[in-house]
């Protein structure tokens, strides 16, 4: 009898442990305050953690780093947000967004204040999230990360738009949008690519202007898929 009530303990004991440690995850989300797959999710949706050179640089390169605000020539207020070194080297506080004044510049209340500055559009709060957890995990350097991509299967809504959202509206969007081309939904990249511009610019072909303005290349898979999209018939899927 003894015997028996010792198993029937040990069985109620590990169960109790069992259901302990079946508790919600609390570490950082993935990116967004959405339930949406976001540029550091995967294929399944999982979170493969934050990538400078893929989720953070094209942020500031697409909405900082123009002429006349802080890019290399121009280096407003002595920023210039090309490339790491010069990111963090301002008042920039690995381990505290709050602390650092990029973060403040970008999650200002007020308009005379904040960065990008009006006309710009501001920053989207799945960009502020994905700047604030880099930063607050360490502003490290990471590069060469693996971006997911299938030039086999993708859509426009899936792939393509949001690929021109990261990339591209920072400086073609809004009433200042960079010569005068928006490129903020389906009717606009498809009027701006009517004649071949946005593929050629962003395969950095000659007599096009290399895009992104101040960036690195898209890479070869992403390419492949806005070059397959527009030769399918740019279709809004």
């Amino acid at each position: 009898m003894k015997k028996f009530l010792f198993y029937i303990a040990c069985f109620v004991t590990s169960m109790v442990v069992v259901v302990a440690c079946q508790h919600k995850y609390d570490g950082p989300l993935p990116a967004t305050a959405d339930t949406s797959a976001s540029s550091n999710s995967g294929n399944n949706g999982t979170d493969t953690g934050i990538c400078f050179t893929r989720d953070i640089l094209p942020i500031f390169v697409s909405n900082c780093a123009k002429a006349g605000c802080h890019d290399a020539a121009t280096r407003s207020e002595g920023y210039q947000l090309t490339d790491y070194a010069s990111i963090v080297s301002k008042k920039f506080v690995a381990g505290n967004a709050n602390a650092t004044e990029i973060y403040e510049k970008i999650t200002e209340d007020n308009t005379k204040d904040i960065m990008p500055p009006p006309p710009a559009s501001p920053l989207t709060q799945e960009q502020r999230n994905l700047i604030k957890r880099w930063i607050d995990e360490g502003g490290k350097n990471t590069t060469n990360c693996s971006v997911p991509c299938d030039t086999n299967n993708f859509k426009f809504t899936a792939d393509i738009q949001p690929m021109i959202n990261k990339y591209c509206t920072g400086c073609h969007s809004g009433s200042g949008a960079s010569g005068g081309i928006l490129l903020d939904n389906y009717v606009n990249i498809t009027a701006a690519n009517k004649d071949g511009s946005l593929l050629g610019s962003i395969k950095h072909e000659f007599g096009f202007k290399p895009m992104p303005d101040g960036g690195g290349m898209l890479s070869d898979c992403e390419i492949k898929q806005v070059e397959k999209w527009v030769n399918d018939g740019m279709l809004n899927n």
